[in-house]
């Protein structure tokens, strides 16, 4: 499966569901910037998009993430183990794109979903991962300050590694988000999703993130949140984890 397709399967999520329908929706818009300059020279930029859509018989949400970091790097060019010039040098660099359709099955909060997502990750070892799912989501319990959903279902991943050879598997996605409300202004949120392999030494791809974020005014919040991303399997120079913490602002449109 190329990459085409695989892009072709998420915008296909979104138009089966209606997401281009003329109706009101929900957005939030996330950037996070930081330079440095002096003895350590780095930018780093972090920004997210997502929109939920609200239809009679569709619950749509997508959303588009970057990360980006560049260091400027000082190199002996001489051998005498002093730092005689710079250069500057992509260090993070990552894409990621998500779009899911639930079809409600009553007035509740239960849904078969459909789902699909594209990650070019330069810096993973892998050239691209991609997952397809479909499957059945419920929310386990919600009131005034607190709620939890899920995700259950079976799917297929597609990835290639930078070396050039490509993996298909089998998998099961299981997804959840915990949210818990401090006060009208603050508010905690745990997200955690994990496509388990379901044959023997292909990979599972877990990621988390654990989020405090408080308004500052109006529809200005500021977040703050910590994510881990785990692959089981990755080429040998590469290690199974990265984490990122981040602050960032967030625009509620």
């Amino acid at each position: 499966m190329n990459r085409i397709f695989q892009l072709a399967a998420i915008t296909s999520v979104l138009a089966s569901s209606n997401v281009f329908a003329q109706t009101p929706a929900e957005g939030e818009f996330e950037l996070g910037i930081i330079v440095t300059s002096g003895n350590t020279e780095t930018t780093s930029l972090k920004g997210k998009v997502a929109y939920k859509h609200e239809l009679e018989n569709w619950s749509n949400q997508y959303q588009l993430e970057a990360l980006y970091k560049k260091d400027d790097l000082d190199i002996d060019t001489d051998g005498d183990n002093v730092a005689d010039t710079k250069v500057s040098e992509t260090t993070a660099q990552k894409y990621f794109l998500s779009g899911q359709g639930d079809y409600k099955l009553n007035d509740e909060h239960s849904a078969l979903f459909v789902f699909a997502s594209y990650e070019d990750d330069k810096f993973s070892g892998y050239d691209y991962q991609s997952t397809i799912a479909a499957g059945y989501s419920d929310q386990l319990f919600g009131n005034d300050t607190s709620y939890f959903k899920y995700n259950i279902g079976p799917g297929y991943s597609f990835s290639k590694v930078d070396s050039g050879e490509k993996a298909e598997t089998a998998v099961l996605r299981l997804a959840a988000e915990y949210q818990y409300k401090f006060s009208a202004n603050a508010k905690f949120t745990q997200k955690l999703s994990t496509e388990a392999a379901l044959e023997s030494g292909k990979n599972t791809k877990t990621k988390s993130e654990s989020a405090i974020s408080a308004n500052l005014m109006g529809s200005l919040s500021m977040k703050a949140a910590y994510t881990i991303t785990h692959n089981s399997e990755v080429p040998a120079t590469k290690e199974n984890t990265d984490t990122t913490t981040s602050i960032t602002f967030v625009y509620l449109f």
